[in-house]
């Protein structure tokens, strides 16, 4: 085992000799994160087409988009198991399954139930993909760039965004901007959602390509190949044997996470209270109304469709901006300073948002804000978007991947996951009503949330920049 001065160097490491294949092994298990981001967006493109081809309600519609949301949690809470068992490379395969047959089926869907269905299985594998990948990247990740490589997974959903956001604006002009128009016997909201069989083929090629992880392939005892791996990505200047040793050494220590890993004194212990906490956080603000809805609530304001389109997308930039940014700045300065900046920031643009809906006019279809509430609405989403970006939407997958010791690190990283997706669910599901009821008063409760993640962080989130896996656990 490493000794404890030892530690330090360890966490600042020798550059791997083939960074670029270190950095093509976790973006490859990032693309589960590009599945998610592009199914997140994608739907948006074809929300108001739903509704109007199945003839449903606000709250139907709330359900047919936010119900792979609970398929995400179902996947979230069993990936951990399942990857203790069969491996992290295998879980990634059967995600890729779910999710390309989902997407066949949610393109030719006979009612909205089995859209709803469809929907909820290719949840069950971004949900399953979501923990993964995380727990993957920190697992194989050398410790000096662990920071950025974790980043990852928030690039990814962001990237996806933005394509899917592409890909729809390119159907619908294909079909003369109506997104039930006809294009090869399909209506353009059924080809928005069959192209996702792409992504999730690529996924699943690409889980062949990269190593399984060292720590998993020494837990069922092929300690040479785990070796391998650990050179791999760590550099051929590290001792790959005392690094073997160290992992197998602490894993001797432990035994294979169950449900009951993760009870304290007060149902689940501190740090899982801590990582549901980030997650439920992360979610309650609101971004994924702004990734699941932006082409309704654009319309419902009175901007035409194509612009709707077009503002979605440019939204979708300001989110790459801000990924890239925390890449660069989460090693630097660290994961609290980030989160509290992102705090901060989206608190402000939120309150910013209530208050340009205020001013809200007109009923049906003829609703429309004044110029300068329309512009401040609009500069609001996009600051609201770039503060998470920056901030909350990679801090919170670098530390879901850090803070959790080595003996419950899968199964509590799975039970956070799970958390988030059933925050996201109760956000996505409720939003079409709440913005029936008030749009002004959706916001000041999200903004109301961006306040409140201010102490949960101060209070109770620790730094883990710099550390190795073995000195958090």
């Amino acid at each position: 085992m490493t000794s404890t001065s030892q530690a330090p160097q360890a966490a600042k490491g020798p550059r791997p000799d083939h960074l670029g294949h270190v950095i093509f092994i976790t973006a490859a298990a990032a693309m589960g994160g590009f599945l998610f981001g592009y199914d997140s967006s994608v739907i948006n493109g074809a929300t108001v087409a739903i509704q109007h081809r199945f003839d449903v309600n606000a709250d139907m519609l709330g359900w047919i988009i936010a119900t792979a949301l609970l398929g995400c949690a179902l996947g979230a809470a069993l990936a951990g198991r399942i990857a203790d068992r069969i491996g992290r490379i295998r879980c990634m395969q059967i995600a890729s399954v779910l999710f390309a047959a989902s997407a066949v089926g949610s393109a030719l869907p006979f009612a909205a139930w089995d859209l709803t269905m469809w929907r909820l299985i290719g949840g069950v594998g971004i949900g399953m993909a979501s923990v993964i990948g995380p727990a993957y990247i920190a697992e194989v990740a050398p410790p000096a760039y662990r920071g950025r490589l974790a980043s990852f997974q928030q690039a990814a959903i962001v990237i996806g965004i933005a394509v899917s956001q592409l890909v729809n604006y390119g159907i619908l002009t294909l079909a003369d901007g109506d997104q039930r128009g006809q294009l090869a016997g399909l209506e353009a909201w059924q080809w928005m959602l069959g192209v996702m069989v792409v992504p999730a083929v690529l996924y699943g090629l690409l889980s062949f390509a990269i190593p399984e992880s060292p720590r998993y392939l020494i837990s069922v005892g092929r300690v040479a190949d785990a070796k391998k791996v650990l050179t791999e990505v760590e550099g051929t200047g590290i001792d790959a044997e005392a690094r073997a040793t160290e992992i197998e050494d602490a894993m001797r220590r432990e035994h294979k996470p169950s449900f009951k890993d993760l009870l304290g004194k007060v149902g689940f212990l501190p740090i899982v209270w801590i990582g549901i906490g980030l997650s439920v956080f992360q979610q309650l603000v609101g971004i994924n109304v702004i990734f699941y809805y932006s082409n309704q609530l654009w319309q419902s304001i009175g901007h035409d469709p194509t612009s709707s389109f077009l503002y979605s997308f440019e939204t979708s930039i300001v989110n790459i901006i801000g990924t890239v940014i925390a890449m660069i700045f989460v090693d630097r300065i660290g994961r609290k300073p980030l989160a509290l900046i992102g705090s901060a920031g989206m608190a402000i643009a939120l309150f910013t948002m209530a208050w340009a809906f205020s001013y809200r006019a007109g009923a049906g279809d003829n609703v429309s804000l004044p110029d300068a509430q329309g512009i401040i609405a609009l500069i609001a989403a996009n600051a609201f978007v770039l503060f998470f970006a920056l901030s909350w939407g990679v801090v919170v997958w670098v530390l879901l991947g850090e803070i959790f010791p080595g003996r419950i690190r899968a199964a509590a990283l799975g039970v956070a996951a799970a958390a988030q997706w059933l925050a996201n669910f109760a956000i996505t599901k409720t939003f079409p009503s709440m913005s029936e009821w008030s749009l002004t008063g959706s916001y000041i409760i999200y903004g109301a949330f961006a306040a409140l993640s201010i102490p949960f962080v101060l209070k109770f989130v620790r730094e883990t920049k710099g550390k190795t896996l073995e000195e958090m656990g």
